[in-house]
């Protein structure tokens, strides 16, 4: 290692400063170019309502065939190029991880961005190549400037998700894929630094930044997560607050910290926020007004694995579609404050406003679906920990002190589609379910321009009907004569005995297969878990196994024209399904440019993110 003269660390400081920066100019270009597509998308959804058989976008099949291949839709076939490319191959590891390879680019651009401003320039002044002073100290001046940004990517209400239109669920890849990088950098830093003065406090807050941050990070893997998510949730919550202040006292001599202390603020800015929404939300319980307890959430265990929670819809409380909804009950969870995330299984319906004055009121017009449209109902999947504990509430039917933290999320704009095709599996409907009310309601006030509609659900058993019966046949028999309602059941359970197109279910069977998942008197069964009426309407479909759902979504394809979307919600071999079903050719620019419908997918996360 050569000397260290005042011209190197003249060089050194003005480095340290100018290179962060630059690298947050890099990265606002990059989101404000990503927002502006979004955006832009977003928008043309939104106000383009295309006028059939007029646009070149038009496809509609005339003659008993598409029309003829047209370089007038080359906009739209590159589109449909980048769609598959971006997010439909993809890199999958394992059974339960995959990377699409939108993902895969911003990860390596961002780390060879960091990387690349992290070695340049580190010839000192007597020419020692990657001189180690240079670089040790220049890394960790980059890590720092980009842990508000790091920050901000975790919380729920974060200026990122405002200006790109990516909900904060979907940036939270990139929040863990920064703090990954960030943490490569930082033990490159250590590695260069570590050994030598062990004396001052400066050093050793460094070392116990890094300790916690190792620490976060190891419980962040998705194995970790998903297995153990209270354990992530707490060494989360005290490893990052102990990072964060040993980072500033590690920085604050080197005058770094400025880059430090953002991060408090944007933390507890979005804090903030959820208290304010919380209260709002549940003022009820803060003695804002009088009827305390309007938030209590009754609780049914559907199945062994599945427990439905229904709260009485507040007044001012609003959701979309597909949204979330962080649930918060002290009487269940471990500790009081955990706020566990769960899709909002119901419709906040204006049908309920629009009924006809003077004539049926809404009981009587949505039967007993109306929990679907009136209230807050939630489907939650039981696995370990907090939802272990819930299951046990249900089964002895107890009802639950709940604080709503919500919605969140982005709802899908579907007005403009012609075909929307909704694929669930199991709990998934949670997601799915909604979207398919809203669909059918659009379509009664003129408001989309959709002709057909497709709901895919895979359960287990036959008898998971019954979580949704009433709201799927009261949603068919709503539905406009110019809107096409196809609903396909497929039935996975080996003790099935649900047939193709089977209008007559054996009710004693699927009543013992009911029995078989646990008590009878704590499960929410009915012995005609499956109704004559839900199974005779137009579109019903139910068959046993697998769905084959390359085959499904093909032949969709086929018979559509105009503008697709795909909805899934599952486990990621349904996800994964669907992706490879809609990738080239189908989706590709030859079908495009043939009059092909252009294709959009929305994948629903499915457990944690």
């Amino acid at each position: 290692m050569s000397s260290f003269s005042e011209a190197d660390y003249t060089f050194l400081v003005d480095e340290n400063t100018k290179y962060p920066n630059q690298v947050w100019y890099t990265l606002a270009a990059f989101l404000f170019v990503v927002g502006f597509f979004q955006w832009g998308l977003f928008l043309h959804s939104k106000f383009a309502r295309r006028r059939h058989h007029e646009s070149d976008e038009e496809t509609a099949i005339t003659n008993g065939g598409r029309h003829k291949f047209s370089l007038r839709r080359i906009p739209l076939a590159v589109i449909n190029f980048y769609r598959v490319v971006a997010f439909r191959w993809t890199l999958e590891i394992g059974r339960s991880y995959t990377l699409n390879m939108a993902e895969i680019f911003v990860t390596l651009a961002y780390i060879a961005l960091l990387l690349i401003y992290a070695f340049i320039n580190t010839t000192s002044v007597e020419g020692q190549k990657l001189d180690i002073i240079y670089w040790s100290n220049r890394v960790p001046m980059l890590a720092a400037s980009q842990l508000p940004l790091v920050t901000a990517l975790g919380t729920k209400n974060n200026l990122v998700s405002l200006v790109t239109g990516i909900s904060y669920d979907r940036l939270n890849y990139i929040h863990r894929m920064m703090a990954r990088t960030c943490f490569m950098l930082l033990w490159i830093h250590g590695a260069g630094r570590i050994v030598s003065f062990p004396q001052y406090t400066w050093l050793r807050a460094g070392i116990t930044a890094m300790v916690a941050f190792s620490i976060l990070i190891i419980v962040s893997l998705r194995p970790v997560r998903t297995g153990a998510y209270e354990v992530f949730f707490y060494i989360h919550f005290l490893g990052i607050g102990i990072f964060l202040v040993g980072a500033y006292f590690h920085t604050k001599g080197a005058y770094g910290s400025y880059w430090i202390w953002p991060s408090f603020v944007i933390w507890a800015l979005d804090r903030f926020i959820r208290v304010v929404r919380l209260v709002v939300f549940n003022h009820s319980y803060f003695g804002f007004k009088s009827g305390a307890g309007t938030m209590d959430a009754a609780t049914e265990l559907l199945s062994d694995d599945v427990v439905r929670l229904r709260l009485c819809r507040p007044p001012h409380f609003h959701w979309s579609p597909g949204q979330t909804a962080y649930l918060i009950m002290p009487s269940v969870s471990t500790l009081p404050f955990e706020a566990h995330p769960f899709t909002i299984a119901s419709f906040d319906s204006s049908l309920l406003s629009t009924a006809t004055a003077g004539a049926q009121s809404s009981s009587e017009i949505l039967g007993s679906s109306a929990p679907f449209w009136k209230e807050l109902v939630f489907l939650v999947n039981v696995q370990g920990g907090f939802t272990r504990k819930l299951k046990e509430v249900a089964a002895k039917k107890e009802n639950v002190k709940v604080f709503v933290d919500g919605p969140y999320g982005p709802s899908p704009d579907l007005g403009s589609y012609d075909t929307s095709v909704l694929v669930a599996g199991g709990s998934g409907v949670s997601y799915t379910l909604p979207v398919f009310l809203n669909i059918i309601e659009r379509v009664r006030k003129g408001k989309s321009s959709c002709t057909r509609v497709v709901f895919i659900w895979s359960i287990r058993g036959a008898e998971y009907v019954q979580w949704i019966e009433e709201a799927l046949i009261k949603a068919v028999e709503l539905a406009p004569p110019s809107l096409t309602v196809s609903i396909r059941l497929f039935i996975t359970g080996s003790s099935s005995t649900a047939q193709s197109n089977s209008s007559k279910e054996d009710n004693s069977t699927l009543a013992s297969s009911s029995e078989k998942k646990g008590s009878p008197e704590h499960i929410v069964t009915r012995r005609d878990s499956l109704s004559s009426s839900f199974l005779s309407l137009r579109g019903v479909k139910m068959e046993a196994g697998r769905p084959n759902l390359d085959a499904l979504l093909k032949e969709e394809v086929s018979v559509t024209s105009g503008r697709m979307s795909v909805s899934v919600c599952g486990s990621q071999g349904i996800a994964r399904a669907v992706r490879h079903a809609l990738r080239f050719p189908v989706s590709g620019p030859s079908s495009i440019l043939s009059g092909g419908p252009s294709v959009t997918l929305h994948v629903e996360s499915f457990g944690y993110a």
